[in-house]
């Protein structure tokens, strides 16, 4: 059962970046998989890794259900049986000496991705198209030889007799005239057949050459064609891996993120571990945060050793005790949380990455409910400098792990869920469509009298033109009017830069700390790096207090025309005008 691949899609972003994206199906493991990737040819690199992997682990099930189809098919001699059972033992230790040593295997492994490797610099596959043998040519006629009137078979014998009978004489020399007559009719009859014969068999013997020397032609030109496509786009497919290789050593963050997943990609593990993540980076703060696939607890081996009963003619099964089984879950996961990160900091050439966070996801069914739900276990942020720093050939993993400050339960098979350290995500369901409103401004507009909705995205607009030079943007969120998050930036500047909550105050009267603390609070809840309050008045002493020595900047209205003159706008605040208008219910 193959892994079905859908169509390619395409899609455009706001900004006009063109992303690739194409689903895969495994009907037999139940995998789903949405791939994305701004280049097709790198698109379709990954789609055949990861086809490529379903359909190994696809045929890892269908080789285990034929060797239970086998084993119970009828008796067999007991050689053969106490043999497979021994295989299968071995074979049963060996997956537990692998999973104790997931880690120190990827020790011995330089995780670095090999951009040569990468490449297709294999041969057209298609042979030349062979030399036709050609039909032999018609051998020339053989002509017999001409008949001459001096030939001895036409001179006459003549005797006694004939010396003294003229017309015994004469007589025969007429025979033989006349046989010499009919023996060159004939001659030139049949020499005329052979040469006609001759030149019949030449031309049908040129016009089959002449035919399968064009069809030979044909095939070479459309052989060339197809070779000569296929160059083109294997050229195209390499330098695809090329321009990928500059992009990442000129550290541009879409690239890190396409390297991170190559790198996680080409770890190896056994065919019963999902193997599949999801991947953000802030290349501000040069952090990469890693939502993991982990196995279930019924996924890891059990069997410790296979017996074969005699007496039954079958094999008995022995297994590792809950305990055992248990604390085999935990080991691993541990194990499998530092080889993650060790992975990604050693391939981490171009110093990409200061930190990693690693949220290890275990989807499995909930014996409360009977459905399955998919929970984070393990949490762990870790340090570049810190983590290259330890031994990880001599550490218990989850001693390492609970150095590292990592966050999870005391027995992680119990798939009690914690909460991440970190989330990035830069899609949020918040956000809505901007339009532009610094370009309406002059003079005459006041600022403190504008309608709300229209005030939240200048601040927008505003802020978006300040990050722009850096990269930066500004996604503004629904309107609510309750006083949340009216607009985020994602700064890459590496001194402001990550996640900035932004809320807007149209207000004609100071603002209170508690709007200061409100967003202070916002900042924590949303995991960002900096909260912005901008209004069209003031604030007071409070609040200005309260945000000393914390992540927040307060912006007074004085504060925001300084912005917009910045850019090229222009606009007042009359606090008072407003005041009246809003009395006056206009």
């Amino acid at each position: 059962m193959p892994t079905r691949i859908g169509e390619i899609i395409t899609s455009t972003s706001a900004r006009g970046n063109r992303t690739y994206s194409i689903e895969l199906w495994h009907d037999g493991l139940k995998k789903h998989r949405l791939i994305r990737d701004g280049n097709c040819d790198v698109l379709r690199r990954k789609v055949d890794l990861q086809s490529s992997d379903w359909n190994d682990r696809w045929g890892a099930v269908v080789a285990q259900q034929q060797s239970i189809s086998d084993r119970n098919a009828g008796k067999r001699r007991q050689d053969e049986r106490k043999a497979m059972a021994s295989e299968r033992t071995a074979a049963a230790q060996k997956e537990f000496e692998l999973l104790a040593n997931i880690l120190r295997h990827t020790l011995d492994i330089d995780d670095t991705i090999d951009w040569e490797r990468l490449k297709d610099n294999s041969p057209f596959p298609e042979p030349r198209p062979r030399q036709p043998k050609l039909p032999t040519a018609p051998s020339p006629p053989v002509i017999q030889r001409e008949p001459k009137p001096s030939d001895a078979v036409y001179t006459p014998a003549f005797g006694f007799l004939d010396q003294l009978f003229a017309s015994r004489r004469d007589k025969k020399l007429s025979e033989k005239r006349a046989l010499y007559e009919s023996d060159y009719v004939a001659w030139a009859t049949a020499k005329r057949g052979s040469e006609e014969a001759h030149i019949s068999a030449t031309q049908f013997h040129q016009a089959e050459v002449e035919q399968i020397t064009s069809g030979h032609s044909a095939q070479l030109r459309k052989w060339e064609q197809r070779k000569t496509a296929f160059l083109i786009e294997q050229s195209a497919g390499n330098a695809a891996i090329d321009e990928k290789r500059r992009s990442y050593f000129a550290m541009i963050p879409e690239a890190i993120l396409e390297y991170c997943d190559l790198v996680l990609a080409s770890s190896e593990y056994p065919t019963y571990f999902p193997k599949e993540f999801d991947l953000d980076y802030d290349a501000a703060s040069k952090t990469l945060i890693v939502d993991y696939a982990l196995p279930a607890p019924e996924h890891l081996p059990r069997i410790k050793a296979v017996r074969y009963v005699a007496t039954k003619d079958d094999f008995e099964e022995q297994y590792i005790s809950e305990s055992q089984s248990l604390k085999l879950f935990d080991d691993t996961i541990y194990q499998v949380v530092l080889r993650t990160v060790h992975e990604l900091f050693e391939a981490d050439s171009v110093h990409s990455l200061q930190t990693v966070v690693f949220n290890g996801i275990v989807t499995a069914i909930d014996r409360s409910k009977g459905t399955e739900c998919s929970t984070c276990i393990v949490s762990l942020r870790a340090n570049r400098e810190e983590f290259l720093a330890i031994h990880l050939a001599m550490v218990d993993p989850r001693t390492c792990f609970k150095s590292l400050k990592g966050v999870g339960s005391s027995k992680l098979s119990g798939l009690s869920p914690i909460a991440p350290i970190m989330q990035l995500r830069r899609e949020d369901a918040r956000f809505v469509s901007a339009y532009q409103v610094a370009d309406s401004l002059d003079g005459s507009v006041n600022l403190a009298a504008m309608d709300w909705e229209d005030f939240e995205h200048l601040i927008r607009e505003i802020f978006e033109k300040e990050f722009s030079s850096t990269g930066g943007e500004v996604r503004v969120t629904q309107a609510s009017r309750d006083g949340g998050v009216d607009a985020i930036a994602f700064d890459p500047d590496p001194i402001r830069g990550g996640k900035i909550v932004i809320q807007a105050k149209r207000y004609t009267n100071t603002v209170g700390v508690g709007a200061v603390r409100d967003l202070y609070g916002t900042v924590v809840n949303e995991g960002a790096t900096k909260g912005v309050l901008v209004t069209t008045s003031d604030f007071g002493p409070d609040s200005y207090s309260f945000a000393n020595g914390k992540p927040l900047v307060l912006l007074s209205g004085a504060n925001l025309l300084h912005m917009l003159e910045k850019h090229g706008h222009s606009a007042r605040i009359n606090i008072s005008e407003a005041k009246k208008l809003a009395n006056s219910g206009k």
